[in-house]
């Protein structure tokens, strides 16, 4: 017959973590600083999952397109990595660029947005061989949106028919510390039946400004094919772009908007680190790009963090990626709402 302190302990016990979509990590880095296992990633950029590996070593991460593979595939992977009837969280954030306000090209039809019937179907089949206790889904507010309402409105109604309790946010990296003025629609869904506590992300303090988050570092490497790690300053991910364009004169001025010129102001908080093709913001100082080390510190990422690939690639990745101080309050909320009924 097992101790008192044993029980306790099994009953206490967080559940293990699935990620889908997991990119480079920056939600799973929340959940993981809030003490839960991350058992499985699966992500289909192999460049994201060679960042995820080199973050989160003891993680089974694994590049796969989620629709190729399908409920069954991260099934049979899961069954490796846990024993069925292990209890279990989701999280994840399939792409949005289909649902962006900021596209303007987003259609209804984008088959990337079929991707959160397919979270809803993964989350079905695993649930007949584990006890999913939670959900967490991330994405961007255009996804409610009339044009995709449809669509969202089914993950929704489709989460509830699964047996959880559904909550909905909106939540801006900004007030959890994130000097990123970053909009999400945030979905928490927690098992019916259990006496879980609702799911209440708590707004943190911290930096506000560029400034804060980038002043004090010195020039990054500008890219170059021949260019060797050794050679780029302060940390791997501290480079950009060569700024070839007028614009980065001095010379140059205008006052005509451009998505892919939008310069940041020191003395206030990022626009939406979201990089399309040329598109990574302007320094403040207005003769460069800023870095991706630069980028990666305004979505909050730890200076220990790196990531993998090409500079394309790495843009890619920090665009993609769930700020890292926004995802540890998301985790802390699930796991208070776990723990403390």
């Amino acid at each position: 017959m097992p101790n008192q302190k044993e029980h306790s302990y099994k009953q206490t016990a967080l559940p293990n973590i699935v990620s889908l979509f997991c990119g480079a990590g920056g939600l799973d880095w929340g959940f993981k600083n809030e003490g839960f296992k991350i058992s499985l990633a699966i992500d289909h950029d192999t460049s994201a999952i060679r960042t995820y590996k080199r973050n989160f070593k003891r993680t089974k991460s694994i590049a796969a397109d989620l629709n190729k593979i399908g409920p069954l595939g991260v099934l049979s992977f899961l069954k490796d990595r846990l024993e069925f009837g292990s209890r279990i969280g989701i999280i994840g954030g399939p792409p949005c660029q289909g649902f962006s306000r900021s596209n303007p090209l987003a259609s209804p039809n984008d088959p990337r947005n079929l991707l959160p019937a397919l979270y809803v179907n993964i989350i079905k089949e695993l649930q007949k061989k584990y006890d999913v206790e939670f959900i967490i889904f991330e994405n961007v507010l255009g996804m409610k949106d009339k044009k995709h309402a449809e669509k969202y409105n089914k993950l929704i109604s489709g989460l509830i028919k699964l047996g959880f309790t559904v909550d909905e946010y909106k939540l801006c990296a900004l007030d959890f510390g994130v000097p990123q003025k970053r909009n999400r629609i945030v979905v928490s869904a927690m098992k019916k039946g259990k006496g879980y506590s609702k799911v209440l992300p708590i707004k943190k303090t911290g930096i506000t400004t560029v400034r804060e988050a980038i002043g004090n570092l010195e020039e990054p490497a500008y890219f170059d094919r021949k260019l060797k790690p050794v050679e780029i300053p302060i940390h791997p991910n501290h480079w950009t772009m060569n700024p070839k364009s007028k614009r980065f004169s001095p010379m140059y001025t205008s006052n005509k908007p451009s998505r892919s010129f939008r310069r940041l102001s020191w003395d206030k908080a990022s626009p939406t680190i979201a990089f399309g093709n040329r598109e990574i913001h302007i320094h403040p100082e207005g003769k460069r790009r800023i870095s991706i080390y630069e980028a990666m510190l305004l979505q909050g990422f730890p200076n220990s963090y790196v990531l993998e690939g090409t500079f394309s690639n790495q843009a890619t990745q920090i665009s993609n990626a769930v700020p890292p101080p926004l995802a540890k309050s998301i985790a802390a909320a699930i796991k208070t709402s776990l723990l403390f009924k």
